[in-house]
């Protein structure tokens, strides 16, 4: 349905195929949202057939008004006016700043339908991007649970806080304007919206935040300018070990106080005087808004947190990288090794292998397991976490995997992999990585990846490499996002 000033541009008596239907930027049309899209759009057609791509808090099954701002020749992009029916897999949103905040994406869609979505979105993207042609994709693994299940929040300070559309419209400001400790405002560098509880943290995290935004106002510290570079706090990042009920509170800042960190240290141990803590300050003069220092000052307690997956203990500084999801991290492990099919004599590759979590949980389960990572930092902390674990059949390189000769030299000494396990980052792989892979020749591969376009992309050149997909497993990661995990095995074809 197409609304107009015009009776006669609204009139519509003729099938699509005998007429030409004019849309143009203003119009205001009627919808059903029918899927999700990229970018946090959605899909829908109007009752004349054009697709459109629409921005808003949507989910299937809506109909929506919307506005026309973009006229294409295939399809139309408008934004929501209002949802005049509601989706039967709509839920009201525990968070009452959701919305505004752009850390939660589905948190108004029901966790049964989150997971629906998810599969579908791995099965569309292997058919449409991979060219797999009725995927095997089982169902997804489902979190335990649904909220306060990470175990790493980051924070950021900024002197502009982000103001509620009830604050704008009443006039009066809750809370300072030039104070804001919390997550940045969707697309926007600069404003913060200030929270009190993060509904995917920790309980004992939330607890710290709002400490220390109290301590902050009451000593007068200047939040961060991020376009003046100007500002003493910067961030509050926060790790917490579930095994071990250990926090780590990390304050990012511009400079080093001694005499304010000691104060700040004294608070937090007050008010939370059962709870295992190690305080950390960062200290960076960056001109940009990441959560990391150039030298760090260790205020309390050892400057890490242990973290326990499966039997194995793994150390975890303030910048090193570990699975946000402590649960859902063993359930994905568990699936790597089910569908590899890793056996006693089995001699494993781990690419991307990080700080060595992978490979470690392979190695109890296999004969040798070598971990391959770029990153000299990370290649470090995997070594030290294997003798953390008295592991003995781990290897660790440091090597670039775009580089297939030096890769081959390395590992000369080395068994042929039977199974290489490949867990990229976001964009997949590099083509010559993904190359040197293939040259390895492995009977088995499993890839592990956060991106279901990405995962097609890359799946479709393994295929066509002498490989068939065997099998795809979705692992519930991110709760109330739009974020997806999945695990594919492919088996060389004889």
């Amino acid at each position: 349905m197409i609304h107009r000033d015009s009776p006669a541009e609204r009139s519509f008596h003729t099938p699509l195929e005998q007429q030409e239907i004019r849309y143009r930027k203003g119009d205001t049309i009627e919808l059903i949202i029918t899927d999700h899209a990229e970018k946090d759009k959605c899909f829908g057609k109007t009752a004349e057939g054009m697709g459109v791509m629409v921005s808003g808090i949507l989910a299937p099954g809506d109909r929506v008004s919307a506005q026309v701002y973009k006229v294409k020749q295939r399809y139309l992009e408008a934004r929501t006016i209002e949802v005049l029916t509601p989706s039967p897999d709509r839920v009201e949103p525990v968070c009452p700043v959701f919305g505004s905040c752009g850390g939660c994406k589905w948190m108004h869609v029901s966790y049964e339908a989150q997971l629906r979505y998810k599969h579908k979105k791995v099965t569309d993207s292997l058919a449409h991007i991979g060219g797999f042609e009725n995927p095997s994709v089982l169902p997804v693994l489902a979190a335990p649970d649904a909220l306060h299940y990470r175990n790493k929040v980051e924070f950021s300070c900024s002197n502009m806080r982000y103001l509620l559309q009830t604050e704008i419209d009443s006039d009066e400001l809750a809370r300072p304007k030039t104070f804001a400790l919390g997550f940045h405002a969707p697309g926007n560098f600069e404003k913060v919206l200030d929270l009190d509880t993060c509904y995917l943290a920790k309980p004992c995290m939330n607890k710290v935040l709002n400490l220390v935004r109290d301590f902050a106002l009451e000593r007068g510290l200047a939040p961060y300018a991020a376009k003046a570079h100007e500002g003493y706090l910067r961030n509050l990042a926060l790790r917490y070990s579930e095994r071990h009920d250990q926090l780590m509170v990390n304050i990012v800042t511009s400079w080093y106080d001694a005499a304010l960190m000691q104060a700040l240290k004294e608070r937090l141990e007050a008010a939370m005087p059962e709870q295992r803590m190690t305080i950390l300050n960062n200290v960076t003069t960056r001109k940009n808004t990441v959560a990391t220092g150039e030298q760090e000052y260790v205020i309390s307690g050892d400057g890490y947190v242990t973290e326990r997956l499966g039997d194995l203990d793994f150390r975890i500084s303030a910048n090193s990288f570990f699975q946000t999801n402590t649960r859902q991290a063993e359930t994905l492990y568990d699936q790597i090794i089910a569908v590899g099919g890793i056996t006693p004599e089995d001699t494993v590759y781990d690419l991307y292998c990080g700080t060595g979590t992978i490979t470690l949980y392979l190695a109890r389960h296999c004969r040798q397991a070598i971990g391959i990572e770029v990153v000299e930092s990370a290649v470090r902390d995997a070594e030290m976490n294997a003798e953390l674990n008295g592991l003995s059949n781990t290897v660790f390189f440091q090597a670039d995997l775009k580089n297939f000769h030096a890769m081959q030299e390395a590992l000369a000494p080395y068994a042929k992999p039977r199974i290489i396990v490949t867990d990229p980052p976001r964009a997949g792989m590099h083509p010559k990585a993904l190359d040197t892979m293939l040259k390895l020749q492995p009977e088995r591969i499993v890839y592990v990846s956060c991106n279901p376009d990405n995962l097609a992309r890359d799946g479709k050149e393994i295929a066509a490499r002498g490989y068939k997909m065997s099998s795809a497993q979705p692992v519930d990661m991110f709760p109330q996002t739009n974020h997806i995990e999945t695990v594919a095995c492919f088996e060389r074809v004889e």
